[in-house]
């Protein structure tokens, strides 16, 4: 059933049975009729200033800086390898950072700093919320770092917004022009210094000027200066809201006791203008300026409790701690704070923080049991790798003196940086089983050297008189030794038969 009311008059002309379309609904209105899509309300954020404000600078430089300058940091290696500090080495198939080299083998230890960072993501927002999201995420960083553009060039909040409701003229459009540019040349700067961490980056900048970079160079920086330039630029807070799963994940992760961007609401109800003359008795201590919306990138008012929008990144605490000296009232209004103290304050009790909590526990655990487990393997990680592969076509052969001979192939990959010479000896067999192919001399001992970072393989032959084979499968074991590094590979000699005499 459908009451069809009368927009002009109110009246209602009465119900009417049966279903109504969307469509039919919306030809009905015309073009005023309802939007199954809510355009995007433009936000300006206002310039605060305060000590989460700070925070934020101080972060967003250091981050910043990380991402760009890393790929230019020199580390010394032998000649013939990355002198570049941190590289992901596709062609060479190798991971570089500064001291530490990973080959394709090891990533195993790529996954468990991701897990460890995923734990420790879970522990700091179980803590304290939305930190991550606030200062750290590359959407919140190159978002202020867009804002600020935005403000050098048209101003701040009220004259953004006079600029923009204002007609086309010479002055708006140099300064729009202008702020778009500068925001195009850092989403260039953001794509060119990403692909800089997968080839040398002054020989990459060099080639990619004068067009002579890998094709996929250029593909990378235009993906990435389009997604920076929309992302930051345009979508901003649609980003958080609509596309990022963050957000709703970590409603799982956050309780009463979580560190939260939180209004005091126990005292800052009920909210009202307030005048000098006028005494703070029967009122709280929100005066109704709206100066934490007007700051807050997300266009919310956190004065309506825990929304999904907000990032917790304090700029309406500063803006509030502003407007409290003003009027001189405490400070720390909207403040980090967890919905169980404000119940405490608001029934009369002391407020009871609990940082060490079920599920803080079980994210520190878990945090460090990968932790320590990357640890161990990186202190028990060996410089060397061998492997022994024994041949199986044929799987063995028999000489024309009654002996069984026996082939294989060493693999001595050198994770070291100075070239190495290896010792190979075996055990299990007579001293002078093993030999080379095309070497008559046998001396119970080969040597083989392996350049720097790379992998080399060895062809040995392993014979054994009949005198000395016991059974159809004898365990033998490979012993490789330079310096202090050693590996040992068991593996088995075959002969056929448990007595071939």
């Amino acid at each position: 059933m459908v009451t069809v009311i009368d927009t002009k008059s109110g009246h209602s002309d009465g119900p009417r049975k049966g279903p109504v379309s969307v469509a039919a609904s919306t030809r009905a209105k015309g073009a005023g009729g309802p939007s199954l899509y809510k355009p995007r309300t433009p936000i300006y954020p206002k310039l605060v200033h305060g000590r989460w404000r700070m925070v934020k600078w101080a972060l967003l430089v250091m981050t910043l800086a990380i991402y760009y300058v890393t790929p230019w940091l020199r580390w010394h290696r032998p000649e013939g390898l990355p002198q570049q500090a941190v590289l992901v080495d596709f062609a060479g198939r190798r991971f570089y950072f500064f001291a530490i080299q990973l080959w394709p083998q090891e990533v195993y230890f790529i996954t468990g700093l991701l897990v460890a960072a995923a734990l420790a993501l879970f522990l700091v927002s179980a803590l304290f919320g939305r930190l991550w999201c606030g200062y750290a995420c590359p959407q919140t960083v190159w978002t202020d770092l867009y804002i600020v553009v935005e403000r050098l060039f048209e101003g701040d909040r009220n004259a953004r917004m006079k600029l923009d409701a204002a007609p086309l003229s010479f002055d708006k459009a140099w300064r729009k022009s202008g702020k778009h540019l500068v925001w195009i040349a850092i989403a260039v700067a953001t794509g060119g210094a990403w692909i800089l961490y997968f080839q040398d980056a002054p020989t990459l900048w060099r080639q990619f000027w004068v067009g002579q970079a890998p094709v996929t160079a250029y593909i990378s920086v235009a993906v990435l200066t389009f997604t920076t330039y929309s992302l930051a630029g345009t979508m901003r807070e649609q980003v958080c809201t609509y596309m990022c799963p963050w957000p709703r994940i970590q409603g799982a992760m956050l309780d009463e006791h979580s560190l939260q961007i939180t209004y005091r609401n126990d005292r800052g109800e009920p909210r009202g203008p307030h005048k000098k003359t006028e005494g703070w008795e029967g009122r709280g201590d929100c005066v109704d300026c709206n100066q934490c919306v007007v700051v807050c990138p997300m266009g919310i008012d956190i004065r309506d409790g825990a929304q999904i929008e907000c990032i917790n990144c304090g700029l309406c605490a500063d803006a509030c701690d502003e407007i409290m000296v003003r009027v001189g009232r405490p400070q720390a209004l909207i403040s980090y704070d967890t919905d169980s103290a404000v119940a405490d304050r608001a029934a009369g009790r002391k407020p009871v923080y609990k940082l060490v909590r079920a599920r803080t526990i079980y994210y520190a655990a878990a945090l460090a049991l990968v932790t320590g487990l990357m640890v161990w393997g990186f202190a028990t990680r060996s410089a060397v790798v061998f492997d022994v592969l024994r041949d199986r076509n044929p799987t063995f052969v028999r000489l024309h003196d009654g002996s069984i001979r026996d082939g294989y192939t060493l693999k001595v990959a050198n994770r070291s940086f100075e070239r190495q010479t290896y010792v190979i000896t075996l055990t299990g067999l007579p001293a002078d089983s093993l030999k080379v192919p095309g070497q008559d001399v046998t001396t119970g001992a080969l040597t083989l050297t392996v350049p720097a970072n790379e992998v080399d393989s060895l062809r040995v032959l392993v014979a054994a008189p009949p005198e000395a084979i016991t059974a159809a499968s004898m365990p033998v074991v490979f012993h490789l030794r330079a310096g202090k590094t050693a590996a040992d590979v068991p593996s088995v000699f075959l002969s056929g038969a448990a007595n071939p005499q």
